[in-house]
This record gives structure tokens, sequence and C-alpha cells, in this order.
């Protein structure tokens, strides 16, 4: 179960972001080539991958730091804000 799990997070991510670049479903930057492709679900978590986090405390919030701006983009399209605090609300 747990895999089938995965596989539909997967997905999702990938049809998350192919369908907030728009009709065009493509974009540059997932290859160092920088050629203009249709991003895979492999591709972006292999780009998202490489993200680091530093888990932040009630006065100081996480930070997430990015090597790359194909990652921020991708963010961007998965509709994450990484400015964003994200502590429950009390």
């Amino acid at each position: 179960m747990g895999c089938a799990r995965a596989v539909r997070v997967f997905c999702l991510i990938e049809r998350q972001v192919r369908r907030a670049l728009g009709p065009q479903q493509t974009m540059v930057g997932l290859y160092l080539d920088n050629r203009r492709v249709r991003p895979t679900g492999r591709m972006i978590l292999y780009q998202l991958g490489e993200l680091t986090s530093r888990i932040g405390t009630v006065t100081d919030p996480p930070v997430l730091r990015s090597t790359r701006g194909v990652q921020l983009h991708l963010l961007e399209l998965l509709g994450i804000e990484v400015t964003r605090t994200r502590w429950p609300q009390a």
C-alpha cells in the first residue's frame, strides 16, 4: 500500500508542475545544456533533492537553502512559498 501512495505522490508532483507551466508544459534548467524539456517526476525530485533546510525555532523561522534558480522555480510551480513560516497556529 505504501508504494502505491508514493507513486501517486510522484505523479501528482509531475502533474502539478506541468499544469502550472501552462499549455507548453516545458521548461529550461533541468539539464546542464538548458534545453527546453517537459519535466518528469524524476527530474523534478532530482532537482529538489539537493535543497537543504535549517530547522527553526519559535522566534527564528526555518530556512530553505536553494543552490539553483531552477529549484526556486519548481517550488513556485508547486505552490510552495519558501518565505512563509509554517508553524501551526496556537
